[in-house]
């Protein structure tokens, strides 16, 4: 479940890029309670994928310089004799 939880993470700091309110690393990681050096990972990550991340220390803020979007979705099942279990993600 560590895995859905960082994609999770992943996609909220993505849609928080996109609407340009990220605040800097540092509120960044208070607000999504994680380390500021987990931020700059994922940083990197979205660089990985092509998204071209820039932050503007004025506005103290991530933003895409080109378009790019992120989307997370996950489905597991957990299935016994009984009953069967779905669950969403994303």
């Amino acid at each position: 479940m560590k895995t859905i939880k960082n994609l999770q993470r992943l996609h909220r700091f993505h849609k928080l890029i996109q609407d340009e309110t990220t605040g800097s690393p540092k509120e960044l990681a208070r607000r999504l309670r994680i380390s500021e050096r987990l931020v700059y990972l994922m940083v990197e990550q979205l660089k990985d994928y092509n998204a071209k991340v820039c932050y503007n220390r004025s506005r103290k803020t991530y933003y895409y310089t080109e378009y790019f979007d992120l989307e997370v979705s996950i489905s597991v099942y957990v299935q016994n004799k009984e009953e069967r279990t779905d669950l969403h993600f994303g």
